[in-house]
């Protein structure tokens, strides 16, 4: 297959976001954000990949760049739209990476993706997400205003400063509400989820509340291949404090699943 090179500038594509364009890249990471977050969360983690190693970071409707379009809540259409955009990524190896909600759209990406007997990610890292067979739910979608911004302190993944701005939770709430909406109405489809043939390793803070004992280590069961749980210092937004460590452990996620070029299928 040709190369593709995917567009460095955010209006050629409205899904996914380049912030240091390495072409010649051997292999990609792709970046899904949590509930709230946008693909401008993981652009610093461009600089700290090696040159073999590009990042693309995910950019969900509604925010950045695309705050005009309508925030997507339900689960099946947002990752059946990922999916549909996908092959431009699927010329060469790739790692999948999703924090907090982003951990449970890329799972369902893969097993999609699987199911179209599309490219699999060499290796899937969900992190700060319980696994679908011990997903939570929630009601926080129907809350008010104020009901969201407590729960933002409470997380600790938005400056205090800004959740006093009347004018930027303006602009963020709507998306909170949508994306919480997206995560709490979601129904695994346990019966039909069948473990999938890639590594899987599993990312928590070590003092993050939001996962109850045996909630990350449950993942296992989505996996034929091998499951890593990798605990890091910190509560549910951990890889912020931790960028360079949690970088570095996925980059080792990385080395386990490097093969050849030569050695990957073509894309069906």
């Amino acid at each position: 297959m040709n190369a593709v090179h995917l567009p460095a500038r955010a209006a050629d594509s409205p899904w996914f976001r380049r912030y240091s364009p390495r072409p010649a890249a051997s292999m990609r990471l792709v970046c899904l954000p949590h509930a709230g977050g946008s693909a401008g969360f993981f652009r610093a983690w461009a600089a700290l990949l090696p040159d073999s190693i590009e990042l693309v970071a995910v950019q969900y409707p509604g925010r950045e760049d695309r705050l005009d379009e309508r925030p997507m809540d339900d689960m099946h259409a947002l990752v059946d739209a990922i999916a549909q955009a996908m092959p431009v990524l699927l010329d060469r190896p790739y790692l999948l990476f999703g924090h907090s909600m982003g951990a449970a759209v890329a799972h369902e990406l893969c097993l999609t993706l699987h199911g179209r007997r599309q490219r699999l990610p060499a290796h899937l890292v969900v992190s700060a997400r319980e696994a679908p067979a011990r997903h939570h739910g929630g009601t926080l979608h129907r809350a008010g205003e104020d009901a969201l911004r407590h729960e933002l302190r409470r997380l600790g993944g938005t400056p205090a400063a800004l959740l006093d701005c009347d004018e930027f939770c303006a602009l963020l709430l709507p998306r909170m509400r949508s994306d919480y909406r997206l995560i709490e109405t979601y129904r695994p489809a346990l019966a039909t989820m069948p473990p999938l043939p890639l590594a899987i390793s599993a990312f928590v803070g070590t003092d993050d509340h939001e996962l109850a004992s045996g909630d990350a280590e449950a993942w296992a069961q989505q996996t034929s291949q091998a499951f890593h749980l990798r605990r890091f210092a910190g509560d549910h937004f951990y890889l912020v404090p931790q960028m360079r460590q949690v970088v570095h452990a996925v980059l080792a996620c990385a080395g386990k699943a490097a093969t050849p070029a030569d050695a990957w299928p073509s894309t069906p």
